[in-house]
């Protein structure tokens, strides 16, 4: 009897259920490509959707920062009697001209609120061809006119 329980022949059938039931099935090379394809088709309908989304993110963000530059250059109107000078420029927001009295700046929080989104400075004229003063950017290509986030972005002070 006792020969009989440990015989491997009376033994395999339960042992091989046992391991089919602990031993985890892995993924059939058919089924991990039906997922890539359902991945690639959302991919393909989602992408476009997100680049549209943020194309104008830049030019966006421009519009604000020369937005919060205008207020900045007027608050630096109220305390000094006057624009900064071309030759002062932007910078003048910042760090304080040697010839400027009754000036109580700083008027922006950090010296790279100075720059737009694609790194470069702010383009300042003081007087402006249409206003006081104008603030403005080139845009990504850095040169006159464009479409899309190559276009100049700016605001005028009216006078």
């Amino acid at each position: 009897m006792v020969s009989q329980m440990f015989s491997p022949a009376l033994r395999a059938p339960q042992d091989r259920a046992a391991r089919q039931r602990r031993i985890p099935r892995g993924f059939t090379l058919l089924e991990i490509l039906v997922v890539l394809v359902i991945m690639g088709m959302l991919t393909a309908v989602v992408a476009p959707q997100l680049m549209n989304m943020f194309s104008g993110a830049k030019s966006n963000t421009a519009n604000l920062q020369i937005e919060t530059l205008n207020t900045a250059l007027n608050y630096y109107r109220v305390d000094t009697g006057g624009y900064p000078s071309m030759d002062q420029g932007l910078a003048a927001l910042w760090k304080a001209p040697p010839e400027v009295r009754n000036w109580r700046g700083p008027y922006v929080r950090k010296p790279e609120h100075l720059l737009d989104p694609w790194g470069r400075q702010y383009r300042y004229r003081m007087p402006g061809r249409a206003a006081a003063v104008e603030i403005f950017s080139l845009g990504a290509d850095d040169r006159d006119g464009g479409e899309g986030e190559d276009a100049d972005v700016g605001i005028q002070t009216p006078r």
